[in-house]
Order: C-alpha cells, then structure tokens, then sequence
C-alpha cells in the first residue's frame, strides 16, 4: 500500500506517505504558506521514498473544519492528484486528526478536540481511541459557541484531554463541558497532522474504503462561510 496524506486545515503544512508500512513526514508550523509550500512538499517526499505519483493507491487529506482557505488546499491538491492518475481519495476529519495524534504523543484515550473558529465560535469534535488504536467519532464534529459546547455519555472515560486552537482560546469554558466530576487535561499548542491523517486512512484503504476523486470536497461545518460582493454591498453580515 502507498498512501499519501496532506493535512493543511491549520497553521501546520504537513505530508506524510506510507510505503509498504513505511512512514515518512514532512510536518512544519508556516501560517499563510500552505499554497507555497504544499507541493514541493509533495514532491520531495515522493523523490525520497523513491516513488512516482502515478504509483500511489491513493490520496488521504484532512478534509476540515479549520481554516477555510487552508481547508480548499488540501482538497484541491487532493482532487488534481487523484484526478490526474486515476486513483481514490479517504477525506479524513482534521480535528479526528488532531484527536489521533493526541493518543499517539500522550496516549489519549478521550479526547475533546477542538479549532477556533473565530466569531466567537469553535469546531469540535469528542473522540475515543478504539481497539485498532484508531480514535473514533462519538458524535459528529460541529460548530457552535464554546459556551455551547456539551459531551455526554462521559462518564466512563478516565480523563478527558482537550487540545486545539480552541482549548488554546477557551480552556476554562470548554473544560465546564465535561462536567465537573470528570478530570480533564489541557495541552497547548497541538496541532494536526498527515502523519495521524494516515493513520486514521490506512485501515480504510487497506478496506478498499477509497472514494471517487470527485468526493475530495472541503467541510466547513457553517453553512455560509463567505458573503458574495452582492451581500456585502446589500450590507449583509455572516452569522455571529
């Protein structure tokens, strides 16, 4: 199995590809240069594992929520490739990403992950590692107010950890959403990565679980994520 990955939802621009269970990662924090430096990034990492783009079974991207220029990237790097030799797509959640590679550096086993939003709101997600030591969704990620923000169904879960540019912004709110008798952790400053967007693909391929290149699309989660120059000159404003 060769399986590249691209994960750019974030302030990280990342690219990892796996070669008959061998990993390489390409991970580094460029706010704003995700469009510069994405395909050189896939070009080098091709070049060391000694492979050529037509020789991929397939392409795995972080598909969203998160920044929404840096979410299109990704898919659209995504969609050219696959288009252009034929070969499927797995759009893999970035906060389940996040939320993976949360277990593999601190053995996470439940994790609230979580991406600022901005107007004062978060994407989230709550995942549970599984015991093909694959974190899965307890429920669908969503967008709402960080005061909004409930998990249930808790109570079985030794610690809760919380990370992402949304627990960076609202530790203390977020951390009330588990509830009280529930311990929780913060770590800072995570960030998610293609090496954890293999991780969590891997299994699907390996399944047969590609999708048509087609299917490569961003999630946003907001259902308007931009006004055209119509709205705004009509004085329309996005949702707050």
């Amino acid at each position: 199995m060769k399986l590249l990955a691209l994960e750019t939802s974030t302030d990280t621009c990342s690219v990892a590809l796996a070669v008959h269970g061998e990993i390489m990662v390409d991970h580094r924090v460029a706010p704003q240069k995700h469009a510069q430096l994405l395909l050189p990034m896939i070009d080098k990492i091709l070049i060391d594992a000694g492979i050529e783009v037509s020789d991929l079974d397939g392409v795995a991207f972080g598909s969203g929520p998160g920044s929404f220029t840096g979410v299109r990237i990704a898919a659209a790097a995504t969609q050219g490739i696959a288009f252009g030799v034929d070969i499927g797509v797995i759009p893999v959640s970035s906060l389940q990403a996040l939320a993976q590679g949360v277990y593999r550096t601190h053995a996470a086993s439940h994790v609230l992950a979580s991406f600022d939003a901005r107007m004062d709101e978060v994407y989230w997600g709550v995942y549970a590692i599984g015991a093909d030591n694959v974190v899965r969704p307890l429920q669908d990620d969503r967008v709402c107010s960080p005061r909004q923000v409930s998990v249930s169904g808790n109570a079985d879960a030794p610690e809760w950890v919380l990370v992402g540019s949304g627990a960076d912004q609202y530790n203390d709110v977020l951390c009330s959403a588990i509830g009280a008798d529930v311990p929780t952790r913060f770590i800072s400053e995570c960030w998610p990565s293609a090496q954890d967007v293999l991780s969590v693909a891997l299994p699907v391929a390996k399944a047969g679980g590609f999708e048509a290149a087609a299917n490569a699309l961003p999630v946003y989660l907001r259902d308007r994520v931009a006004l055209t120059e119509a709205q705004r000159a009509a004085g329309e404003q996005l949702r707050k």
